[in-house]
């Protein structure tokens, strides 16, 4: 299974005075416009058949709209084990329980590098990597979907997605 790691783009800073619920918290119109770009060059690595699944949080899904509007897809699959607060497993088991070739998750930091980081190194493993938002990487599990069975495919900053036509 190759999975594409999705890390949402930029979203308003943290407010308890604006969004008292942080799941709540919208992307800015810069974060926006920069993704609907990226989201266009994201588009073109994506297979016609990869299935998108998003956070149900606010910036997330329409992270995830925006690259099923640039990917020509009309379903967003909405899972609670995206979310900011959930854990390295529940997306492990998510994953076993998906059937499709492709899979694009969206989310958030730090769940998403731990993800990756477990997902390359096994578990406990702790790889300092930078995921930008709005950055996508892409591992590969070619049997068991378990910790240290991926192998990375790629992983591009923002601004690379932007520049792929």
């Amino acid at each position: 299974m190759q999975v594409i790691l999705v890390r949402h783009a930029i979203a308003h800073e943290r407010s308890r005075v604006h969004w008292p619920d942080d799941a709540l918290r919208p992307l800015t119109p810069e974060g926006t416009r920069k993704f609907r770009k990226a989201a266009k060059g994201l588009s073109t690595l994506l297979p016609a058949e990869a299935v998108l699944i998003t956070s149900p949080w606010i910036r997330a899904r329409d992270t995830a709209a925006l690259l099923a509007a640039a990917a020509k897809q009309s379903k967003v699959i909405e899972s609670r084990e995206l979310t900011g607060d959930a854990s390295t497993d529940d997306v492990f088991a998510l994953l076993r329980a998906r059937k499709e070739k492709t899979v694009v998750l969206v989310g958030h930091e730090p769940n998403l590098g731990s993800f990756l980081s477990a997902a390359l190194g096994g578990e406990g493993t702790r790889l300092r990597i930078e995921f930008k938002k709005g950055g996508a990487a892409c591992v590969e599990f070619s049997a068991r979907i378990e910790p240290g069975r991926a192998t990375l495919q790629w992983m591009l900053p923002p601004r690379a997605l932007r520049a792929l036509r």
